[in-house]
């Protein structure tokens, strides 16, 4: 049977739920020989600041239990050069371009975004608020409510012509709190989740198996937890939920949608298999097939939790 893939999200109109994520797929460019990104419900680029940052010393992956570490830095070439180098290739390739933005400062996010703004082939924002504010000591815009309303009320105020979604990290105690808080400072959607932060040793030698003692895990080990955030995160808030952390099947990904999310993003998998993202939603497409489930938009927050 034929299953209806598209996607309502925040104003877009996706071919299907199965988006790249920011920072496992480049600026989309450099994957083109490799995977119909036609074919991609969308592409999240690589997160990009107000200036160009070479990142963190290497090593920066290591391979974990059913996962992967990574402690990459945030390396980009920086918002202008985004703009001027890869942003005009993109759409010829007939996919939604999400801008991944970060920075250090309120003042920072919205720089970025006001270059954007001026640009055309970004469809949406997606606001990384896992960066540590210089500002205020170190305190993270994203484990705190106050901060999160800051940074999102900024950066809503400084895009007034695209959907602003906002990614939030799962170093918190209670995720709904920090939805909330977006949500009420203008976000119009959430990315759900971002890599839980982890080590790897290596005991030869007593050190970090990283370039630094700590990381970002994702991948398959992440996927439960994960599927849980987004869960409540679905039901704490109004607007769509973005889910990610650990999808390498379609059934993952119908999973996610189950537990309420709208779309979800494919991001280690990639590195395993670079057209993991075009597998997975052929899979979803067989699997709403096999189930006689005409519209994927049926999966929407069907958990039959009580």
């Amino acid at each position: 049977m034929a299953v209806d893939l598209s996607v309502e999200l925040a104003g877009l109109r996706l071919k299907n739920p199965v988006i790249v994520a920011s920072g496992t797929f480049g600026y989309g460019v450099e994957f083109a020989e490799l995977v119909e990104l036609s074919r991609l419900g969308g592409i999240v680029v690589k997160g990009l600041s107000a200036q160009a940052m070479d990142g963190a010393p290497p090593p920066r992956l290591c391979e974990t239990p059913a996962g992967m570490l990574n402690a990459v830095g945030l390396q980009n070439i920086g918002v202008r050069r985004f703009i001027a180098e890869k942003l005009p290739a993109l759409p010829r390739y007939e996919t939604t371009v999400i801008a991944n933005v970060f920075g250090h400062t309120v003042e920072e996010y919205v720089e970025v975004i006001s270059q954007l703004e001026q640009a055309e082939g970004v469809a949406a924002y997606e606001l990384n608020i896992s960066c540590p504010n210089v500002k205020k000591g170190g305190v993270q815009f994203g484990t705190d409510p106050q901060l999160t309303r800051e940074v999102v009320a900024a950066a809503r105020q400084t895009a007034p012509r695209r959907p602003l979604i906002v990614k939030l990290s799962p170093n918190v105690t209670d995720i709904t709190e920090l939805a909330r808080a977006a949500e009420e400072a203008g976000a119009q959607a959430l990315s759900v989740v971002n890599t839980f932060t982890g080590m790897a040793i290596d005991l030869a030698s007593r050190r970090s198996r990283l370039g630094q003692p700590t990381g970002g895990l994702s991948g398959p080990a992440i996927k439960p937890l994960a599927l849980r955030m987004v869960w409540e995160a679905a039901r704490a808030v109004r607007i769509p939920v973005i889910g990610l952390g650990g999808i390498s099947t379609g059934e993952d990904a119908a999973e996610f949608l189950v537990a309420g999310a709208r779309a979800v993003q494919v991001g280690t998998a990639s590195f395993v298999q670079p057209s993991a993202a075009i597998r997975i939603i052929e899979e979803l497409e067989t699997y709403c097939a096999r189930n006689n489930i005409a519209r994927v938009s049926e999966l929407y927050g069907t958990l039959q939790a009580d």
